[in-house]
C-alpha cells in the first residue's frame, strides 16, 4: 500500500500512534465524522510527527478496531480495514470510513450520543444546523424542496413569470410550477417556491450591500457612500444587487486610431456568476443570516451563508477540479432553467475566466475564494485600482482625473518623501491605517515604480524615482 498520501492530517484523514483502547472516543468520533462528510481515513501505527512506530499486534487491534466501531457508532457505517509492512517492517493498519447514505451518525457512550462532522482536520460535535442538515440528507431532502405552510394562490410570481417569459419565449403555466418544484398538486408551495413569491415570507431571504469608502469599513472619510437593503424573491434581490453594483462602479477607456478599449472596475460576467451563486447555493437553514455585498475602494466582496457542502475549505482545493455540488438542486435547476447558471456547475471559473480575459487583468488580481464552516465568501479585485501606467492616456466616463493613484497612495507617497527612513510599522502608525494595508500601499508604489529601497530592510531608506 502506498502510505505517501498521509503526509500531513487533513479534512479526510488522521494519523494515530496506536489504538488508544481507554479512551476510544479519541478516535471513534474521526469516524463518526467521516461518515458524516465525506469519508476518510484513520492510520494506526504513525505518530504525529510521521514517525512509523507501528502495531505491535495488529490482528488484536483490528478485531478490537471493529468491535467498538461496531458498539458505538449507530446506525452502523461501512469501513474497510486494510493492513501493511513499511520498509522497516513495521506494521500500519488503515480504517477507510466510506461517506455514509444514511446521516447522521452518532457516537455513543454513557447515555450520550453525539454526532461528529470533520471542520479542518479536526471531528468537531455537530451544532443544531448542522444536526438538522444531516437529517435532510439521510431523508434524501434539501431544504429548498421541503414543504412549506404557504399556499400558492395567495402569492404572485410577476418576477419570475416575467424572467420565463422574456428567456424562454412563452408563458410560464400552473403546471410548470408543479413541474419545477415551486408548488405541489395541493397548491403548497416548497420552500424554493417561497423563496421565489415576489412578496417572499422567509425573512432570512435578504441581501445587504454597502458600498464602503475606503479599503476597509473604517479607513475613510465616511463609513458609507452608499447602502441598501432588499427582500423579495430571489429574483428581485438579484436585480436589486446587480443595479447596485453597477452604479457604484466606474468605467475607464482608453482610444485608439478607430474606436476606444473599456476598461471596467470589476467584470460584469463575475459579479453576476457570483451573486447567483451566493443566493442559489446560499445555507438557508442558517437563521438570521442574509447575503452581503461589501465594495471598497480596492476591492469586492460577496459573502454568503454555508461553506462548501462537502465540508472542505475552497482555498484549499484546486478551482478547476471542484466537483458540482447543489446545497438547493431545485434553486439550482430553476435558475438554469432562466438563463442565470448552467447545470454543469462551472460558475467558479467563469469567475475567474473573465477575469483573466479582461484587457486590464493583472495577475495579482485574481479573484479568490475563500470558505468556512458556516460562510463562502468571493473576492473580486477592482481591475482600475492604482493603474501605474503613465505612459498610457486613460481617461474616466464619470470623472476626469489623470491622476492614477489612489488618496492612500498619495497620503504613503507624500509621508515616505517627508520621511524617507521611516519603516512600515510607523507609516502605519502615521496613516492611521494597518500593517497590513500599509504593506500593500507600498508594493504598489514599488511596483508602479514610484519609490525604490535603498539599503536593507531595517536600516536602508526609501528613494523617490523620477515618473
Amino acid at each position: 500500500m502506498d502510505i505517501s498520501r498521509f503526509v500531513a492530517e487533513g479534512t479526510q484523514f488522521d494519523r494515530k500512534a496506536a489504538v488508544e483502547r481507554k479512551k476510544v472516543k479519541d478516535w471513534l468520533k474521526s469516524v463518526c465524522a467521516y461518515a458524516n462528510t465525506e469519508g476518510g481515513d484513520l492510520l494506526f501505527g504513525v505518530d504525529d510527527n510521521n514517525n512509523d512506530v507501528g502495531l505491535k499486534n495488529i490482528q488484536d487491534d483490528s478485531e478490537f478496531i471493529s468491535d467498538k466501531i461496531t458498539e458505538r457508532i449507530r446506525p452502523l457505517p461501512q469501513f474497510i480495514m486494510t493492513s501493511c509492512k513499511t520498509e522497516n517492517g513495521k506494521d500500519l493498519l488503515v480504517v477507510h470510513t466510506l461517506k455514509g447514505y444514511d446521516p447522521p451518525y452518532f457516537y455513543f457512550a454513557d447515555g450520550r450520543m453525539e454526532a461528529y462532522v470533520r471542520a479542518g482536520n479536526n471531528s468537531i460535535v455537530a451544532d443544531d444546523i448542522t444536526l438538522r442538515r444531516l437529517v435532510l440528507q439521510g431523508n434524501n431532502l434539501s431544504y429548498d424542496a421541503q414543504m412549506s405552510a404557504y399556499r400558492y394562490k395567495d402569492y404572485s410570481f410577476s418576477k419570475l413569470r416575467e424572467r420565463y417569459n422574456s428567456w424562454m419565449g412563452k408563458s410560464m403555466t400552473d403546471n410548470n410550477m408543479v413541474s419545477f418544484g415551486i408548488c405541489d398538486a395541493n397548491g403548497f408551495l416548497t420552500n424554493a417556491g417561497a423563496l421565489l413569491a415576489d412578496d417572499c415570507p422567509i425573512r432570512c431571504s435578504r441581501l445587504f450591500c454597502t458600498r464602503w469608502d475606503g479599503n476597509d469599513r473604517s479607513g475613510g472619510r465616511m463609513e458609507a457612500l452608499d447602502d441598501g437593503e432588499y427582500s423579495g424573491s430571489l429574483l428581485i434581490l438579484l436585480n436589486e444587487g446587480l443595479s447596485f453594483i453597477k452604479r457604484n462602479m466606474k468605467k475607464m477607456w482608453k482610444k485608439t486610431g478607430t474606436s476606444r478599449i473599456e476598461y471596467p472596475e470589476y467584470c460584469e460576467r463575475s459579479f453576476l456568476e457570483s451573486l447567483v451563486n451566493a443566493l442559489v447555493h446560499r445555507d438557508y437553514l442558517i437563521y438570521g443570516s442574509e447575503v452581503h455585498i461589501d465594495m471598497y475602494d480596492n476591492r469586492m466582496t460577496i459573502t454568503s451563508p454555508g461553506g462548501m457542502p462537502d465540508g472542505t475549505s475552497v482555498q484549499d482545493r484546486d478551482i478547476s477540479d471542484i466537483a458540482s455540488t447543489r446545497r438547493n438542486p431545485v434553486l439550482a435547476d430553476i435558475f438554469s432553467r432562466l438563463g442565470y447558471m448552467e447545470r454543469r456547475g462551472s460558475g467558479l471559473n467563469k469567475i475567474r475566466e473573465a477575469y483573466l480575459n479582461a484587457a486590464n487583468y493583472r495577475p495579482e488580481l485574481a479573484p479568490e475564494f475563500k470558505s468556512t464552516q458556516s460562510t463562502f465568501m468571493v473576492t473580486l479585485w477592482n481591475l482600475n485600482y492604482s493603474a501605474l501606467e503613465p505612459e498610457s492616456t486613460y481617461e474616466q466616463s464619470e470623472a476626469n482625473s489623470t491622476d492614477s493613484l489612489s488618496k492612500d497612495e498619495r497620503s504613503a507617497l507624500d509621508a515616505i518623501r517627508r520621511y524617507p527612513n521611516i519603516t512600515q510599522e510607523d507609516l502605519a502608525k502615521l496613516l492611521q491605517i494597518s500593517r497590513t494595508k500599509v504593506q500593500m500601499l507600498v508594493k504598489r508604489l514599488k511596483d508602479g515604480n514610484y519609490i525604490a529601497r535603498n539599503g536593507a530592510r531595517k536600516n536602508g531608506t526609501w528613494v523617490i524615482l523620477d515618473k
